[in-house]
């Protein structure tokens, strides 16, 4: 009787960072889908009011550039299929082709606009550390790439003139991004934050 001598060996086909990171990314996707449940339209214009740019904003934030990005396009994916996170529990590809559908596809870069702001492009640092500048910075400009698609999405779809889709569609928000904006400074220099 012949004994073969088998070996056996631990694979391990993700690496625990990636596995990490990919758990992180689904939270942020959660919270922004969260964030959308906060949600009323406000008289001038047909589009809804959320949270979720605070959404948007945290994952960059926190997640840098790349994971950030994931974890809008994560977001995407799950209300695409069904999952009822678009605003006021929304979900399906008919939120991603209607008139908000470019607020929506513009998610990811503006989340990896702000990770590339606070991050750069080397390792992820405590968001904590970086400059108020930087922070506002990034998500200044990812709040342009929100406005451009979102904008350019209603005057494609809603088949309406460029003036009144930023007077309908993005103007009325201006004064609430500002507000997201500072929660989010609030968060990433909290206590809370930075003892995680």
């Amino acid at each position: 009787m012949t004994r073969t001598n088998t070996r056996s060996e631990d694979v391990a086909l993700v690496g625990e960072e990636t596995v990490g990171n990919l758990a992180r990314a689904a939270l942020f996707a959660a919270l922004t889908g969260a964030f959308a449940y906060v949600s009323f339209t406000l008289p001038v214009t047909s589009v809804p009011f959320t949270l979720q740019v605070l959404g948007v904003f945290l994952a960059g934030a926190f997640l840098g550039p790349v994971w950030g990005f994931a974890s809008l396009s994560l977001y995407l994916v799950a209300g695409a299929v069904g999952a009822p996170v678009f605003a006021g529990g929304g979900a399906g590809l008919g939120s991603l082709l209607g008139p908000t559908a470019g607020y929506l596809w513009s998610y990811p870069p503006a989340a990896g606009v702000v990770g590339l702001a606070v991050h750069g492009v080397g390792d992820l640092r405590d968001p904590s550390t970086a400059g108020l500048g930087r922070l506002v910075g990034g998500m200044a400009a990812a709040t342009v790439v929100i406005y451009a698609l979102g904008t350019a999405g209603f005057v494609l779809v809603g088949n309406v003139g460029v003036r009144t889709a930023l007077v309908t569609a993005a103007l009325p928000f201006v004064p609430a991004e500002a507000l997201k904006a500072a929660a989010c400074v609030a968060i990433v220099r909290s206590d809370a934050a930075a003892a995680r």
